[in-house]
């Protein structure tokens, strides 16, 4: 069989008496047809001749080569009903763009004037501050951090005491306070100063998740990664049933949206239901009823 062909049985049956040919090599090409049992066992007295079953063989073209006579495979990905219009209802809803995370995001907090490989480690402990912690006190932790002048260098000369003053009041300050310190003397040995372009670099730094790896690549290197799932989009994604099954956490969730949702849509999908869940899509006592999305929503029927 041609190295850019495989087989695909749609369905099979075969007599428990008509086994496989054996022998030789099996032909370069073989055309798109219904493949019929070449031979027969010989009728024996007493005993019924077995029926010849038909094989019905599909071929799909490997490593992007266009095999001759390869029938296209039909794939059915699984998608959640409506989606479509409960993102476009969600554009809508954040088309004036005055969420939190709109004026305090990563994005929002370095300094554009700084050199690129400074800008970059901004953004990393812009991310790193984040977790836990709202979107106002990461962007004041920020400015102050910054009045002093935030390089690798700088973080690296400052004790932890007055590293907590500056970062308090993010959640879990004296572990970041920690983490901080590490990841820097880490990006100062083995990176020059500059932070990882990989996910699974970034990953491997003291205090630093996927969430905050895959904004990192967005953000600093301008590289869609995936998709950044935190507390809001894990609580949006399973209210809006997107994806197959309940997921138990945002690395799941990640994962469920990556297997349906179009590509083109990951570097849009974290910012946009960051701020609808900042807004309107609540943890607690969301507001359905300003909600575009409330007759389409499965969560909100069931309120």
């Amino acid at each position: 069989m041609s190295a850019g062909l495989r087989m695909l049985t749609r369905s099979r049956s075969r007599s428990p008496r008509t086994r496989p040919r054996g022998g030789g090599e099996e032909p370069a090409s073989i055309p798109r047809r219904e493949v019929a049992a070449e031979g027969r066992e010989k009728h024996r007295p007493g005993k019924c001749q077995q029926k010849t079953q038909r094989l019905h063989v599909a071929y799909e073209a490997l490593d992007g080569e266009k095999g001759e006579g390869a029938e296209p495979l039909k794939v059915s990905a699984w998608e959640p009903q409506g989606w479509q219009q409960q993102l476009a209802n969600i554009r809508t809803m954040r088309s004036k763009k005055d969420a939190p995370v709109d004026q305090l995001g990563a994005e929002h907090c370095y300094d554009p004037s700084a050199p690129p490989k400074v800008r970059r480690y901004q953004v990393l402990l812009s991310l790193m501050l984040s977790s836990q912690t709202k979107d106002q006190v990461t962007a004041g932790a920020m400015q102050r951090l910054r009045a002093r002048g935030l390089t690798v260098d700088s973080i690296l000369q400052t004790d932890d005491s007055t590293l907590g003053e500056l970062i308090y009041p993010v959640g879990f300050w004296r572990s970041k306070v920690k983490f901080i310190k590490q990841t820097s003397a880490i990006l100062q040995q083995h990176y020059d100063g500059d932070i990882p372009a990989s996910v699974a670099e970034l990953v491997a730094l003291p205090g630093v998740g996927p969430k905050m790896a895959h904004l990192a690549m967005a953000v600093a290197w301008g590289t869609i990664s995936g998709i950044a799932v935190d507390t809001h989009v894990h609580r949006i994604a399973n209210r809006l049933r997107w994806t197959q099954r309940p997921t138990k956490s945002p690395e799941a969730t990640r994962a469920a949206l990556e297997e349906w949702l179009p590509r083109e849509l990951w570097s849009e999908i974290n910012g946009l239901l960051v701020g609808f869940g900042q807004q309107t899509c609540l943890p607690v006592h969301p507001r359905c009823q300003a909600c575009l999305n409330q007759a389409l929503c499965p969560t909100a029927q069931g309120l």
